[in-house]
């Protein structure tokens, strides 16, 4: 039994923040209700790897949960919602303001149902601020934050590949709505959690911002090699790629001794990390050229005797099989109809010894769930007939 066992959930999310942060809830033992619509969410079909057209990305963000497919702005719609609502302890949905008075799942609509409802809405800019009704999408975040201008070669700013703020910004609710369950369990009353990708992305790369206006730095991109402490880069070995991450006096002194420079501890450039950063350059000719006479596994096996942190840079199939990973049971197969192998999915990744968060089930087909929802709020078979003729569900 999760710790959020008995708790319910609508998840009206897209694409990854909300319905993230409803799975992370999910994963706690929460009842997660996914709500599509009938033709099912854009973010269900992301890289499609079954018969019907469900992608990776559903496949992932849907597990842990049951799966109702209804459009509340038809005719009758209305009842479904309203009946769910009352139900239900969170709702969970990332839309700018208007588009949550649209879907009727504002807060102060969903407070005239239940008054002790948690509303944890997420968007791209904030509820204020002259961009609060646009829309974004995580590379909002990273361009703004100067995460795209601090990546990537100088003078290409580059987007990172995985969306890191969509998913931070996805956890810090889930976070925010815990809190806010367990104040309800102290008070009684619900609130309205909101967070925001452009929030998440600044307190992300917040150290830039605060030394930019203090010190004026302007930084720029030095593509893989760190700027704060260092030696930090990605060095090319005779078989692959290898990352080295060094921050603080003790491990510089560890890689100076295997390289053979103690030199390097007696030269004042390389005396503390904001040094050892700006010229790391120097640092990264030397490491480079020493891990380019070595495979990725003898260049590691020697950085990590030396208590040197290091790893292999791994591509997608890499990381799949890697000795780690596979031994530490990080991905549980959990069979979908029509996938042509059982999709590996990713175990929840945090650690509760006494109520562990779990994989309990994959994630539903466009509404699987829909009837049997509908009769526990208390439809009859007629009434869910004529929902389906109307075109509600």
């Amino acid at each position: 039994m999760g710790i959020l066992d008995g708790v319910r959930v609508l998840d009206f999310g897209r694409f990854i923040a909300g319905p993230f942060c409803a799975t992370l809830l999910g994963d706690l033992g929460a009842d997660v209700i996914r709500i599509e619509k009938t033709t099912g969410g854009e973010d269900r079909f992301l890289s499609p790897v079954a018969d019907d057209g469900t992608g990776a990305t559903h496949l992932n963000l849907g597990r842990n949960k049951r799966g109702m497919a209804f459009d509340p702005r038809r005719p009758g719609g209305e009842h479904i919602l309203t009946r769910l609502v009352a139900t239900a302890d969170v709702v969970v949905a990332n839309l700018p303001r208007r588009g949550l008075a649209a879907m009727g799942v504002d807060y102060e609509s969903l407070s005239s149902i239940k008054p002790d409802i948690i509303l944890t809405s997420v968007d791209a800019y904030g509820d204020t601020g002259p961009y609060a009704d646009r829309v974004g999408f995580d590379g909002v975040g990273q361009a703004m934050a100067a995460n795209a201008w601090l990546t990537g070669p100088e003078g290409f700013p580059t987007r990172s590949y995985t969306p890191y703020v969509d998913f931070g910004t996805a956890s810090l609710a889930a976070y925010a709505t815990i809190a806010a369950l367990w104040h309800r369990e102290r008070t009684g009353e619900g609130q309205h959690v909101s967070a925001a990708l452009l929030h998440t992305a600044l307190q992300f790369n917040s150290f830039t911002m605060t030394e930019q206006a203090v010190l004026g730095k302007d930084r720029v991109s030095t593509w893989n090699r760190g700027q704060t402490s260092g030696p930090t880069d990605i060095f090319e070995a005779r078989d692959g790629w290898l990352v080295v991450q060094v921050v603080g006096g003790p491990l510089f002194g560890r890689i100076a001794r295997l390289m053979g420079r103690p030199d390097w501890l007696e030269d004042p450039r390389f005396a503390t990390d904001d040094g050892r950063g700006e010229y790391g350059a120097e640092l990264s000719e030397v490491i480079g050229a020493w891990v380019a006479e070595r495979t990725v596994e003898r260049a590691i096996a020697e950085f990590n005797g030396a208590g040197v942190p290091s790893a292999p840079v791994l591509d997608a199939q890499g990381a799949l099989d890697d000795r780690h990973v596979k031994e530490s049971g990080l991905f549980t197969p959990l069979p979908y109809p029509g996938a042509r192998v059982p999709p590996p999915i990713v175990a929840p990744p945090i650690g509760l010894s006494a109520t562990p968060a779990e994989l309990r089930h994959r994630a539903p087909m466009l509404g699987e769930h829909t009837d049997e929802i509908l009769r526990e709020l208390g439809f009859s078979t007629d009434e869910i007939d004529a929902f389906r003729a109307d075109g509600v569900v």
